[in-house]
Protein backbone atom coordinates (compact mmCIF):
# COMPACT_ATOMS: atom_id res chain seq x y z
CA UNK A 1 0.00 0.00 0.00
CA UNK A 2 1.48 3.01 -0.74
CA UNK A 3 -0.25 7.47 -0.64
CA UNK A 4 -1.09 7.08 -3.98
CA UNK A 5 -3.31 4.31 -3.95
CA UNK A 6 -4.96 5.74 -1.18
CA UNK A 7 -4.91 9.22 -3.13
CA UNK A 8 -7.08 7.04 -5.51
CA UNK A 9 -9.51 5.62 -3.01
CA UNK A 10 -10.26 8.75 -1.39
CA UNK A 11 -10.82 10.56 -5.23
CA UNK A 12 -13.28 7.38 -6.16
CA UNK A 13 -14.98 7.77 -2.91
CA UNK A 14 -15.28 11.98 -3.35
CA UNK A 15 -16.16 11.63 -6.98
CA UNK A 16 -18.44 8.29 -7.16
CA UNK A 17 -17.06 7.80 -10.61
CA UNK A 18 -13.58 6.64 -11.72
CA UNK A 19 -13.18 8.53 -14.89
CA UNK A 20 -13.50 11.70 -12.63
CA UNK A 21 -11.36 10.46 -10.18
CA UNK A 22 -8.77 9.42 -12.55
CA UNK A 23 -9.13 13.36 -14.15
CA UNK A 24 -8.51 14.69 -10.77
CA UNK A 25 -5.61 12.43 -10.45
CA UNK A 26 -4.03 13.39 -13.75
CA UNK A 27 -3.77 9.63 -14.49
CA UNK A 28 -5.52 7.12 -17.10
CA UNK A 29 -8.79 5.09 -16.03
CA UNK A 30 -7.41 2.01 -16.45
CA UNK A 31 -4.07 2.46 -14.17
CA UNK A 32 -6.26 3.73 -11.36
CA UNK A 33 -9.03 0.99 -11.58
CA UNK A 34 -5.56 -1.73 -11.48
CA UNK A 35 -4.19 0.43 -8.72
CA UNK A 36 -7.53 -0.19 -6.19
CA UNK A 37 -7.70 -3.47 -7.70
CA UNK A 38 -4.66 -4.47 -6.34
CA UNK A 39 -5.07 -2.80 -3.19
CA UNK A 40 -8.09 -4.34 -2.62
CA UNK A 41 -6.50 -7.81 -3.03
CA UNK A 42 -3.88 -6.75 -0.70
CA UNK A 43 -6.81 -5.74 2.07
CA UNK A 44 -8.75 -9.18 1.03
CA UNK A 45 -11.80 -6.75 1.27
CA UNK A 46 -13.69 -4.54 -1.69
CA UNK A 47 -13.52 -1.04 -0.92
CA UNK A 48 -16.29 -0.08 -4.05
CA UNK A 49 -19.55 -1.51 -5.19
CA UNK A 50 -19.38 -1.01 -8.77
CA UNK A 51 -21.83 -0.98 -11.44
CA UNK A 52 -22.50 -0.02 -15.18
CA UNK A 53 -24.00 3.07 -13.42
CA UNK A 54 -22.93 3.14 -10.34
CA UNK A 55 -19.98 3.70 -7.86
CA UNK A 56 -20.42 3.52 -4.03
CA UNK A 57 -17.93 2.63 -0.89
CA UNK A 58 -18.93 -0.24 0.88
CA UNK A 59 -18.91 0.26 4.79
CA UNK A 60 -14.91 -1.53 4.38
CA UNK A 61 -14.36 1.61 1.91
CA UNK A 62 -15.65 4.35 3.86
CA UNK A 63 -13.47 2.94 6.80
CA UNK A 64 -10.76 3.11 4.73
CA UNK A 65 -11.12 6.23 3.59
CA UNK A 66 -11.58 7.97 7.15
CA UNK A 67 -8.33 6.42 7.75
CA UNK A 68 -6.72 7.41 4.64
CA UNK A 69 -7.36 11.20 4.67
CA UNK A 70 -5.66 11.11 7.49
CA UNK A 71 -2.84 9.51 6.82
CA UNK A 72 -2.64 11.85 3.37
CA UNK A 73 -3.33 15.17 5.18
CA UNK A 74 -0.11 13.78 7.75
CA UNK A 75 1.60 13.46 4.63
CA UNK A 76 0.76 16.90 2.77
CA UNK A 77 1.74 18.21 6.46
CA UNK A 78 5.01 16.52 6.90
CA UNK A 79 5.86 17.80 3.34
CA UNK A 80 4.94 21.63 4.07
CA UNK A 81 6.39 21.75 7.98
CA UNK A 82 9.96 20.09 5.82
CA UNK A 83 9.82 22.79 3.15
CA UNK A 84 8.94 25.46 5.86
CA UNK A 85 11.98 24.49 7.84
CA UNK A 86 14.17 25.20 4.70
CA UNK A 87 12.48 28.24 4.26
CA UNK A 88 10.13 27.71 1.44
CA UNK A 89 6.26 27.70 2.69
CA UNK A 90 4.36 24.97 0.34
CA UNK A 91 0.85 23.07 0.64
CA UNK A 92 -2.52 23.87 0.95
CA UNK A 93 -4.57 26.69 2.63
CA UNK A 94 -8.24 26.58 3.34
CA UNK A 95 -10.05 30.00 4.04
CA UNK A 96 -13.69 30.61 4.96
CA UNK A 97 -15.63 33.88 4.33
CA UNK A 98 -19.07 35.03 5.11
CA UNK A 99 -20.71 36.78 2.20
CA UNK A 100 -21.13 40.03 4.10
CA UNK A 101 -17.30 40.68 4.80
CA UNK A 102 -16.00 44.29 4.82
CA UNK A 103 -13.24 44.45 7.02
CA UNK A 104 -10.66 42.47 4.90
CA UNK A 105 -11.00 42.50 1.18
CA UNK A 106 -10.43 39.37 0.58
CA UNK A 107 -10.04 38.57 -3.27
CA UNK A 108 -6.68 41.66 -2.93
CA UNK A 109 -5.32 39.20 -0.04
CA UNK A 110 -5.68 35.93 -1.81
CA UNK A 111 -3.65 37.66 -4.79
CA UNK A 112 -1.08 39.14 -2.46
CA UNK A 113 -0.77 36.13 -0.51
CA UNK A 114 -0.57 33.91 -4.00
CA UNK A 115 2.22 36.20 -5.40
CA UNK A 116 4.21 36.20 -2.14
CA UNK A 117 3.36 32.33 -1.54
CA UNK A 118 2.89 30.72 -5.11
CA UNK A 119 3.43 27.12 -4.18
CA UNK A 120 0.83 27.19 -1.82
CA UNK A 121 -2.81 25.60 -2.94
CA UNK A 122 -5.55 28.32 -1.49
CA UNK A 123 -9.01 27.07 -1.48
CA UNK A 124 -12.08 29.10 -0.64
CA UNK A 125 -14.96 28.54 0.78
CA UNK A 126 -18.01 30.78 1.90
CA UNK A 127 -20.37 30.27 4.53
CA UNK A 128 -22.33 30.91 8.15
CA UNK A 129 -19.72 31.53 10.64
CA UNK A 130 -20.56 28.81 13.03
CA UNK A 131 -20.46 26.67 10.29
CA UNK A 132 -16.66 28.28 9.53
CA UNK A 133 -15.86 28.64 12.86
CA UNK A 134 -17.19 24.63 13.46
CA UNK A 135 -14.79 23.52 10.07
CA UNK A 136 -11.79 24.87 11.77
CA UNK A 137 -12.01 23.25 15.30
CA UNK A 138 -12.51 20.35 12.65
CA UNK A 139 -9.27 21.18 10.68
CA UNK A 140 -11.24 21.34 7.48
CA UNK A 141 -10.63 25.02 7.70
CA UNK A 142 -7.51 26.78 8.80
CA UNK A 143 -8.50 30.38 9.14
CA UNK A 144 -11.86 32.33 8.27
CA UNK A 145 -13.23 35.49 7.93
CA UNK A 146 -16.67 35.92 10.77
CA UNK A 147 -19.02 38.23 11.25
CA UNK A 148 -20.50 37.99 14.85
CA UNK A 149 -22.84 39.40 17.06
CA UNK A 150 -20.76 41.89 19.23
CA UNK A 151 -19.61 40.44 22.98
CA UNK A 152 -19.79 36.61 21.22
CA UNK A 153 -16.55 35.52 20.35
CA UNK A 154 -16.07 31.91 19.42
CA UNK A 155 -14.55 28.92 21.62
CA UNK A 156 -12.18 26.57 21.08
CA UNK A 157 -10.22 28.55 17.92
CA UNK A 158 -7.62 31.93 18.09
CA UNK A 159 -9.89 35.20 16.89
CA UNK A 160 -9.00 38.59 16.36
CA UNK A 161 -11.18 41.16 16.04
CA UNK A 162 -10.98 43.32 12.78
CA UNK A 163 -14.09 45.99 13.14
CA UNK A 164 -16.59 47.00 15.04
CA UNK A 165 -19.55 48.10 12.76
CA UNK A 166 -23.06 49.22 13.24
CA UNK A 167 -26.58 47.69 11.21
CA UNK A 168 -28.21 50.45 8.85
CA UNK A 169 -31.78 50.34 7.68
CA UNK A 170 -32.65 48.70 3.85
CA UNK A 171 -36.14 50.58 2.73
CA UNK A 172 -36.99 50.80 -0.82
CA UNK A 173 -36.30 54.14 -2.25
CA UNK A 174 -40.33 55.08 -1.86
CA UNK A 175 -40.65 53.62 1.65
CA UNK A 176 -42.13 56.48 3.83
CA UNK A 177 -38.46 56.43 6.14
CA UNK A 178 -36.04 56.71 2.86
CA UNK A 179 -35.37 60.29 4.01
CA UNK A 180 -35.08 60.16 7.64
CA UNK A 181 -32.08 61.13 9.27
CA UNK A 182 -31.97 58.81 11.88
CA UNK A 183 -34.40 55.65 13.08
CA UNK A 184 -35.15 53.69 16.49
CA UNK A 185 -36.05 49.80 16.45
CA UNK A 186 -39.68 51.32 18.06
CA UNK A 187 -39.64 53.23 14.44
CA UNK A 188 -39.52 50.04 12.69
CA UNK A 189 -40.72 47.37 14.97
CA UNK A 190 -44.15 47.52 13.28
CA UNK A 191 -42.56 46.82 9.46
CA UNK A 192 -41.92 43.48 7.45
CA UNK A 193 -38.62 42.14 7.89
CA UNK A 194 -36.29 40.17 4.96
CA UNK A 195 -33.52 38.40 6.85
CA UNK A 196 -31.11 35.99 7.10
CA UNK A 197 -32.34 32.35 8.09
CA UNK A 198 -33.06 31.96 11.91
CA UNK A 199 -30.13 30.57 14.22
CA UNK A 200 -27.62 32.03 12.21
CA UNK A 201 -24.71 34.92 13.50
CA UNK A 202 -26.40 36.86 10.56
CA UNK A 203 -29.65 36.36 11.87
CA UNK A 204 -28.73 36.99 15.38
CA UNK A 205 -27.49 40.15 15.41
CA UNK A 206 -30.89 41.71 14.86
CA UNK A 207 -32.70 39.15 16.84
CA UNK A 208 -30.76 40.34 19.91
CA UNK A 209 -31.24 44.05 19.36
CA UNK A 210 -35.48 43.87 19.19
CA UNK A 211 -35.25 41.21 22.24
CA UNK A 212 -33.06 43.59 24.67
CA UNK A 213 -35.47 46.70 23.61
CA UNK A 214 -37.95 44.62 24.45
CA UNK A 215 -39.79 44.64 20.45
CA UNK A 216 -41.02 41.79 18.42
CA UNK A 217 -41.07 41.80 14.93
CA UNK A 218 -42.16 39.97 11.49
CA UNK A 219 -39.48 38.15 9.43
CA UNK A 220 -41.79 36.90 6.79
CA UNK A 221 -38.81 36.68 4.47
CA UNK A 222 -35.63 34.30 5.18
CA UNK A 223 -33.21 33.87 2.73
CA UNK A 224 -29.51 32.72 2.66
CA UNK A 225 -27.90 35.27 0.10
CA UNK A 226 -27.34 39.15 0.54
CA UNK A 227 -28.26 39.33 -2.86
CA UNK A 228 -31.98 37.98 -2.06
CA UNK A 229 -32.31 40.15 0.61
CA UNK A 230 -31.81 43.29 -1.08
CA UNK A 231 -33.87 42.03 -4.21
CA UNK A 232 -36.70 41.52 -2.32
CA UNK A 233 -35.93 44.97 -0.33
CA UNK A 234 -35.89 46.95 -3.21
CA UNK A 235 -39.52 45.24 -4.59
CA UNK A 236 -41.07 46.90 -1.54
CA UNK A 237 -41.98 42.81 0.40
CA UNK A 238 -40.16 44.19 3.89
CA UNK A 239 -37.12 46.27 5.02
CA UNK A 240 -34.04 44.91 5.85
CA UNK A 241 -30.82 45.79 8.72
CA UNK A 242 -27.35 44.69 7.28
CA UNK A 243 -23.82 45.97 7.99
CA UNK A 244 -23.12 49.06 7.05
CA UNK A 245 -19.38 48.93 5.86
CA UNK A 246 -21.05 45.88 3.66
CA UNK A 247 -24.51 48.11 2.04
CA UNK A 248 -23.06 51.24 1.90
CA UNK A 249 -20.79 50.56 -1.04
CA UNK A 250 -23.59 48.28 -2.30
CA UNK A 251 -26.42 50.63 -2.00
CA UNK A 252 -24.44 53.93 -3.43
CA UNK A 253 -24.83 53.22 -6.86
CA UNK A 254 -28.52 51.44 -6.54
CA UNK A 255 -31.59 53.70 -6.67
CA UNK A 256 -33.93 51.51 -5.75
CA UNK A 257 -32.52 51.57 -2.11
CA UNK A 258 -32.14 53.73 0.57
CA UNK A 259 -30.15 53.67 4.00
CA UNK A 260 -31.39 54.96 7.59
CA UNK A 261 -29.05 54.88 10.55
CA UNK A 262 -30.45 53.09 13.49
CA UNK A 263 -29.69 54.48 17.24
CA UNK A 264 -30.17 51.72 19.00
CA UNK A 265 -29.58 49.40 15.96
CA UNK A 266 -27.29 45.83 15.75
CA UNK A 267 -24.01 45.89 16.10
CA UNK A 268 -21.52 43.05 15.38
CA UNK A 269 -17.99 42.15 15.44
CA UNK A 270 -15.85 41.46 12.21
CA UNK A 271 -13.17 38.75 13.72
CA UNK A 272 -10.52 36.58 12.19
CA UNK A 273 -10.05 33.07 13.28
CA UNK A 274 -7.55 30.15 13.05
CA UNK A 275 -7.11 26.79 15.02
CA UNK A 276 -5.41 27.26 18.31
CA UNK A 277 -3.38 23.76 17.63
CA UNK A 278 -0.41 23.46 15.37
CA UNK A 279 -1.43 25.84 12.91
CA UNK A 280 0.64 25.24 9.28
CA UNK A 281 3.06 26.93 7.98
CA UNK A 282 0.31 28.16 5.14
CA UNK A 283 -1.56 29.19 7.91
CA UNK A 284 1.37 31.08 9.66
CA UNK A 285 2.42 32.70 6.30
CA UNK A 286 -1.34 33.95 6.00
CA UNK A 287 -1.18 35.31 9.30
CA UNK A 288 2.07 37.51 8.74
CA UNK A 289 0.72 38.75 5.46
CA UNK A 290 -2.18 40.06 7.43
CA UNK A 291 0.05 41.50 10.21
CA UNK A 292 -0.83 38.99 12.92
CA UNK A 293 2.46 38.36 14.16
CA UNK A 294 2.54 38.08 17.36
CA UNK A 295 0.22 35.57 17.36
CA UNK A 296 2.54 33.11 15.39
CA UNK A 297 4.52 30.53 16.37
CA UNK A 298 7.42 28.57 13.80
CA UNK A 299 9.84 29.21 11.22
CA UNK A 300 9.67 32.34 9.85
CA UNK A 301 7.86 32.24 5.66
CA UNK A 302 10.42 34.27 3.78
Amino acid sequence: MDLQQMRYVVAVAETRNFTRAAERCSVVQSSLSHRIAGLERELGVRLFARSSRRVEPTPAGEAFVVRARECLEAADRAVADASAAAGVVRGRLAVGVIVTAAAVDVPELLQRYRERYPQVRVVLRSGRSDDLVAAIRDGELDIAFLGLPEGQLPTGVETLVLDHDEHVLVVPAGHRLAGASRVALRDIAGETFVDFMVGTPARAQSDQAFAAAGLARDVAYEVGLVEMITRLTARGLGVALLPSAFIRPLAAGDPELALVPVVDGPHRLECLAWSRFNPSPATRAMLRVLGVTSAVNGPEAP
